[in-house]
C-alpha cells in the first residue's frame, strides 16, 4: 500500500513542478540522502559495502546486476508524469500488468537469486488476467494517442520492476546487507535521473512550476527506501513472481482507496476502474493459490 501512497505523492509533486522528471529526481534524491547517512553509520552498512566490493572484484556479482535502480528510476518518473492524469488506480493496474508478465519471464529464466521457477498454468492465468484487468480499467478513457501513451509508460515501468527486484536480490545476497542493496539501487537510479534531467534542462529549459512548501510532498523517496529494502530481503526466499503478486494486492487496494478518498482533479475512478482492480486481485489469488492447492492435493494423494 505504501507504493500507492508513493505514486500519489510523486504524481502530485510532478503536477506542482510541471515536470515529472524533476519530481523523480527529488524523490530518488531524498531517499539517497537518507541512505548516505545510514550506510556509513551502521555496522551492517559498512560490512555490506566491503562485501559488495569483494563480490564485484571476484566476479561473484556482475556489474549489470547492480543496475536495478535504473528501472526504479523509470517507475518513479512515470509516477510523476502520469498519475496526475490517470489516477493512482489506473496507474497501478497498468504497472501490475507489465510486472506480472515480466515476473513470469524473470522467474523462468532464473535471473533472481531464487533460481529457475517453472511457468505453471495458474501463474500464466494470473498474468493474463492482469492484462485483461488493465484493458478493462482504462477502456472507458478512450483510445486517444495521448491516453495510450500515458498508459504505455507504467506498463513499460512494470516490466522493469520484475527485473529490478531480481537483480537487487543478487546484490542483497552478495553484500549480505539489505541496506547496501537498497543504497546501490538508489545510487544508480539517482545517477540515471540526474543525467536525464540535465539533458531535459538543455532541451526544454527549467520546469515551469515551483517547489511546493508542503513537507509531505518530499516523502516519496522514504517510502521507496522501505519498499526496495523489503523486496531485496525477501525475493530470494519467495521468488520474483510471488513477491510481485504479494505487493500488487496491497498496491491495488491502496490505489483504489486513495482515488476514492482523495481523487485527483484530472481523474476520478469509475466502474471500469473498480472492476479492473477487482480482477487484478482475482489474478493474484489464481497465481499464488493455484500452486499451493496442487501441492496440498498431491500430499493428500500420497498419503
Amino acid at each position: 500500500m505504501g507504493v500507492a501512497v508513493q505514486s500519489r505523492i510523486n504524481g502530485e509533486l510532478g503536477v506542482r513542478l510541471g515536470d515529472g522528471l524533476a519530481a523523480a529526481v527529488i524523490s530518488f534524491g531524498v531517499g539517497l540522502l537518507l541512505l548516505m547517512v545510514l550506510l556509513p553509520a551502521t555496522r551492517s552498512g559498512r560490512r555490506g559495502l566491503a562485501a559488495l566490493r569483494g563480490a564485484l572484484a571476484s566476479g561473484a556479482l556482475r556489474p549489470w546486476q547492480c543496475l536495478g535502480g535504473a528501472c526504479g528510476a523509470l517507475l518513479v518518473f512515470t509516477q510523476g508524469a502520469t498519475v496526475g492524469t490517470l489516477g493512482v488506480a489506473a496507474f497501478t493496474v497498468a504497472v501490475v500488468a507489465g510486472q506480472s508478465g515480466s515476473s513470469l519471464a524473470v522467474d523462468r529464466a532464473g535471473i533472481g537469486p531464487g533460481g529457475r521457477q517453472s511457468v505453471t498454468g495458474t501463474r500464466l492465468a494470473g498474468a493474463v488476467l492482469t492484462v485483461v484487468a488493465v484493458l478493462l480499467a482504462v477502456g472507458g478513457r478512450g483510445l486517444e494517442p495521448e491516453t495510450l501513451g500515458l498508459i504505455a509508460l507504467p506498463l513499460i515501468a512494470g516490466i522493469g520492476v520484475a527485473w529490478q527486484q531480481a537483480v537487487n536480490g543478487w546484490v542483497r545476497v552478495a553484500s549480505g546487507s539489505t541496506l547496501t542493496a537498497t543504497g546501490v539501487n538508489f545510487a544508480v537510479g539517482t545517477s540515471v535521473l540526474l543525467i536525464a534531467f540535465a539533458v531535459s534542462l538543455v532541451v526544454r529549459g527549467v520546469p515551469s512550476g515551483s517547489l511546493p512548501t508542503e513537507p509531505w510532498l518530499y516523502l516519496g523517496g522514504l517510502v521507496g527506501v522501505s519498499f526496495i529494502a523489503v523486496a531485496a530481503a525477501v525475493v530470494r526466499l519467495i521468488g520474483v513472481l510471488v513477491l510481485g503478486l504479494a505487493t500488487i494486492a496491497g498496491q491495488v487496494i491502496g490505489a483504489v482507496l486513495l482515488d476514492v478518498v482523495l481523487p485527483t482533479a484530472a481523474s476520478q475512478p469509475g466502474p471500469r476502474t473498480f472492476l479492473g482492480a477487482l480482477l487484478t486481485l482475482v489474478a493474484v489469488a489464481v497465481a499464488t493459490l493455484g500452486g499451493r492447492l496442487r501441492r496440498l492435493a498431491g500430499r493428500r494423494r500420497s498419503r
